[in-house]
């Protein structure tokens, strides 16, 4: 199947900031936000954690943070973030296509987009986050680049047995985490060597598994929707989008309520209980992450009868600049909570992360902000744009 036709265009290349819609970088901008929520947490150390690496006997505030994130942030974020991956991709062919470049042409410059969003998230896991994602999108931009060009049927069979798989997965990673010691993670490591070593270590095995597998359904549904510029368009596609936002956030809510009862010692199952409650909250969470980018899209054909306030533009800036700000966030939680460096990492709890968090993805927006208009890209998406488009 073709891509559905472009927008004309007349310069190969990335698309200038000017051309961008604004749906898709105001939901970068807002999921940056849930990205920072569900990572701070997985920089503390000394205590017992559950499933999704908060602690077991917190205090009642942090307690009640962690259901709420539980329940709508973790495991929501990521598949968000791989949607728009997928949306993105296409975005970028339909923008090659459209200069006359035939598909072996694009193919090759999306594979070597994906080969070196591949290597940021190797550098990323070398210097500061054992948890990251460059790497699975990286993976799966390599691997299922050729769904771009793929009839709906077969993206849709393709997502559905990536459900299958997620499900399966996960399942497996869930029993491993209730058989294996109560560990720390790198963060607590105050040899920086060694830190580095168990985050390549970590890197290496979960980027292939747990991430892949947990964000290729929601990367083919990005493709899906893009075919339908359902963001670009989101005023043609209410009804499609308001189906999305409401059923998809239903299902992430009803399916997260078990593991935050699990994880908040509400409640405490057997394991052969937990494990599928864990399983359940990832896969539903996939819904949940479709849902909050049509939420996005819904508010962005909403705006298009006015200019943009300045807080909209912020985040769409920051939605802009999403590799570059992700990556300072990582940054500043190393410099905040890693034993080698602030050392708060043992010394505060969940929600106190979560504020922290908070704080920090206000500040990469604001420097977003600043630093945006005008056309400026964001250092890494400068770098990731020379590397891969070359001197043009």
């Amino acid at each position: 199947m073709s891509i559905a036709p472009p927008p004309p265009a007349s310069v190969h290349g990335a698309t200038p900031v000017a051309q961008r819609a604004l749906a898709p970088d105001l939901a970068r901008g807002v999921m940056l936000l849930l990205i920072a929520l569900a990572h701070a947490h997985m920089y503390l150390s000394g205590h017992e954690a559950g499933f999704r690496g908060y602690a077991l006997h917190g205090g009642a505030l942090d307690r009640l943070v962690a259901g709420a994130q539980i329940l709508l942030v973790d495991g929501r974020a990521l598949p968000m973030f791989a949607a728009l991956f997928g949306y993105g991709l296409v975005q970028l062919a339909n923008r090659q296509l459209a200069t006359g470049s035939g598909w072996p042409q694009v193919r090759k410059v999306l594979r070597r987009r994906s080969l070196w969003l591949l290597a940021f998230g190797f550098c990323h896991a070398l210097l500061l986050f054992f948890g990251d994602i460059l790497g699975a999108y990286g993976l799966i931009g390599l691997v299922l680049v050729g769904f771009i060009r793929r009839e709906d049927r077969a993206v849709l069979w393709a997502a559905l047995v990536g459900l299958v798989l997620h499900v399966v997965v996960l399942y497996a990673f869930g029993l491993l985490t209730v058989s294996a010691p109560k560990g720390d993670t790198p963060a607590a490591m105050a040899d920086p060597i060694g830190a580095t070593v168990m985050r390549l270590i970590g890197w290496a095995g979960m980027t292939p598994t747990y991430f892949a597998a947990g964000v290729a359904p929601a990367f083919l549904f990005g493709i899906w929707a893009a075919r339908r510029r359902l963001l670009e368009e989101p005023g043609s596609h209410r009804d499609l989008l308001s189906r999305i936002a409401v059923t998809g956030t239903g299902l992430a809510v009803a399916g997260g309520i078990p593991l935050m009862l699990i994880d908040t010692r509400v409640w405490t199952p057997s394991d052969m209980v937990a494990v599928p409650a864990y399983a359940l909250h990832s896969v539903t969470g996939i819904a949940g992450g479709l849902a909050y980018a049509a939420v996005i899209g819904l508010v962005a054909g909403r705006m298009r009868r006015a200019y943009p306030g300045p807080a909209v533009r912020a985040l769409a800036a920051c939605g802009q600049w999403s590799l570059t700000c992700y990556l300072l966030q990582s940054a500043v939680f190393v410099a905040v909570f890693a034993p080698y460096a602030g050392g708060l990492g043992t010394r505060v709890g969940d929600a106190a992360a979560s504020g922290i968090a908070t704080v920090t993805w206000l500040a990469t927006v604001a420097l977003a902000a600043m630093l945006a208009p005008g056309g400026r890209r964001g250092p890494a998406e400068a770098a990731l744009r020379r590397l891969t488009y070359g001197r043009r």
